[in-house]
């Protein structure tokens, strides 16, 4: 990639050019530099946008989904015009109306085990905007194995995470999370909740380690994670050591393979409108709803005959009937899931406990379209 500044990018980059950090040099350097964020949402929206204003060469998105109303809340790259359209589109419009100048490579799909090393490979750097272990684990593991670093984010509420991986061949995200959490129980934002101001702070911390890396200035958050928290606005740096357990990754591990796979996949699932119909036929399950009291007030199904935030069924399953068809939801069908798994471990027939596919998200698009989704 050329790295010659023209008239036009002295004059867009000249409050960089006027920082001894940077100045011609550096600002070449991030022209000739490439950079991956996985994930155009909330934290993908903020580093993008300040990517593209610095002058990154070449940005890659990629990503999967759609803009839906949900996203405005926090995702500033997109905008009510959006709405239906590609998230990997909207933000391509977005950044090339930003700068011109830049390449903006499009990747309209969710990163898996078969593209992941193709598309990492071909990119400097990688920004992490997504918001499950499971994609970082495989975003780790094709990143050792590429020899490329990637800035981390994570948020939750109210607090959010950043760390830098593989700088050099440092430590990486095994060694900070040597192993996944129980599926389901470390809820996305979509369902735990995320204060709307806080992905913008995280994005915008990530965007700052990206160009650091690039400009080879201050100190990397190798080895360190930082932690902010909005509430109090609070921040502390932690700071982890090697996993001496762990094995070098030479190829895509189990956790990556999960992002394809779908390890309940022999539990039975209901849609919603087969649950509807059988209803309507006379069937009698027990219904029980696994989200978190702030979401049922949200939105809640007729009929629905207890609720049991997910993460206290351990302490709670002897309030759950075991001698009846049983019917789980949540919001997306992914904590019932989990919760689905646990009752069948513990002694529930596998084929009375059904888990309602798609949730009240499947729920509202083909049974009530009054209900409100969130």
């Amino acid at each position: 990639m050329d790295g010659t500044l023209s008239r036009s990018e002295m004059v867009r980059y000249s409050r960089h050019l006027s920082l001894p950090q940077v100045g011609i040099e550096g600002q070449k350097k991030l022209k000739k530099s490439s950079v991956l964020v996985v994930g155009a949402g909330g934290l993908g929206s903020p580093t993008l946008l300040y990517l593209a204003a610095a002058g990154i060469g070449k940005i890659g998105i990629i990503d999967d989904d759609v803009v839906e109303m949900t996203n405005l809340q926090r995702q500033i790259i997109h905008g009510t015009e959006n709405l239906g359209i590609s998230k990997v589109s909207s933000a391509q419009k977005r950044l090339e109306e930003l700068n011109p100048e830049i390449s903006i490579i499009p990747f309209e799909s969710r990163i898996n085990i078969n593209n992941a090393l193709d598309i990492i490979n071909q990119f400097d750097i990688i920004v992490d905007g997504t918001d499950n272990f499971n994609t970082r684990y495989l975003i780790n593991d094709a990143c050792e194995i590429l020899s490329k670093p990637w800035v981390f984010g994570s948020i939750h509420q109210f607090e959010g995470q950043v760390s830098v991986f593989n700088i050099n061949h440092g430590l990486n995200y095994r060694d900070l999370f040597p192993e996944p959490p129980p599926l389901g129980l470390a809820p996305n934002c979509a369902e735990a909740g995320v204060f709307g101001v806080l992905p913008g702070i995280i994005g915008s911390i990530q965007s700052t380690e990206v160009i650091k890396i690039i400009l080879e200035i201050g100190d990397i958050l190798s080895g360190k994670l930082l932690v902010f928290n909005a509430l109090n606005m609070s921040s502390r740096i932690l700071k982890f050591n090697a996993n001496v357990s762990r094995d070098t990754i030479s190829e895509l591990s189990p956790e990556a393979e999960y992002c394809m796979s779908n390890v309940n996949h022999l539990a039975l699932e209901i849609t919603p409108l087969e649950y509807k119909s059988r209803k309507d036929d006379g069937w009698q399950p027990f219904l029980l709803d696994v989200r978190r009291l702030e979401e049922e007030l949200i939105a809640s199904i007729n009929g629905t005959n207890l609720r049991i935030e997910h993460t206290n069924i351990p302490l709670r399953f002897s309030e759950i009937p075991n001698d009846q068809d049983l019917v789980i939801y949540c919001r997306s069908g992914v904590r019932s899931a989990a919760v689905q798994k646990f009752l069948c471990s513990s002694g529930w027939q596998k084929n009375r406990v059904f888990n309602l596919k798609g949730g009240i998200l499947k729920w509202a698009d083909t049974v009530n379209p009054n209900i409100n989704k969130y």
